[in-house]
């Protein structure tokens, strides 16, 4: 059974795995989910449709599912989905999706949420992200896998930050981020490739290399943008890292790219 400690209010018709924790002062609603190995320290609240995967760990204060911050909510049924092993700290907030939006805010597996974090309603955020102290997402904002959020940060709504990317302390990002990029400042400007990020995670030399010469290319001042884009996509056809930010900054995006400073 269930370790739930006798202040914590479980409201029937929530879906409790044989071996979660519930501490003191919890308050699990009637639609959430927790799936095994899931722990809630104390003091956590997990309202509406809100399915935490297994081996979740969730500190005091922190508030899962709660009424998305949009003034055209309506009260529609609308999810929020934790992937396992996230860590999610102090005072964190996430909320669900909206019935204008996606209609649910995913994150993914092996997150670290530091205290006082936000993510917004219609989310997508990706796996193994590290989101420093109170980094606040706005709605229908995308990170991409591994990404690295610095404190007190902020993302414009509807913007993208791509797979390994680096979001320096306090900057306010209101454009999309290519992937292995690097941005600082407010408002924030690409600072260059994400290199330390791209060094921690393992990325070979090579790769490296070629991500340099191409970020070298890409943001040249000789031609326009399409042409060193194009002249790109041609000389690194067969690095699959390039192409990516490639396929990134030629998909449909609703903000412009975060160009250098």
């Amino acid at each position: 059974m269930p370790d739930i400690h006798p202040t914590a209010i479980v409201e029937d018709g929530a879906q409790i795995a044989d071996d979660v924790v519930i501490g003191p002062y919890c308050h699990v609603g009637p639609q959430a989910k927790l799936d095994t190995g899931v722990r809630l320290n104390s003091h956590v609240v997990v309202a509406g449709h809100t399915d935490v995967g297994a081996h979740c760990q969730v500190f005091p204060f922190a508030v899962l599912g709660g009424p998305p911050q949009d003034l055209k909510f309506k009260g529609s049924e609308v999810w929020l989905r934790i992937g396992e092993g996230t860590i999610i700290r102090e005072h964190v907030t996430m909320h669900p999706g909206t019935e204008v939006g996606r209609g649910e805010t995913l994150v993914g597996k092996g997150g670290f949420f530091m205290v006082g974090t936000h993510v917004a309603h219609d989310c997508i955020v990706g796996d193994e992200v590290i989101f420093a102290n109170n980094a606040t997402l706005g709605g229908h904002v995308t990170i991409g896998n591994q990404a690295m959020l610095g404190g007190l940060c902020a993302i414009h709504q509807h913007a993208r930050v791509g797979r390994n990317a680096f979001i320096g302390g306090g900057a306010i990002v209101t454009q999309d981020v290519i992937p292995f990029g690097s941005v600082i400042g407010n408002h924030a400007y690409l600072g260059g490739l994400n290199l330390v990020g791209l060094k921690r995670r393992g990325f070979a030399r090579p790769v490296i290399d070629d991500l340099r010469a191409a970020y070298r290319m890409l943001f040249a001042k000789e031609g326009t943008f399409q042409e060193r884009l194009s002249d790109v996509a041609r000389v690194f056809s067969d690095r699959e890292e390039v192409m990516e930010m490639i396929a990134f900054i030629q998909q449909g995006a609703q903000r412009a790219l975060c160009m250098p400073g």
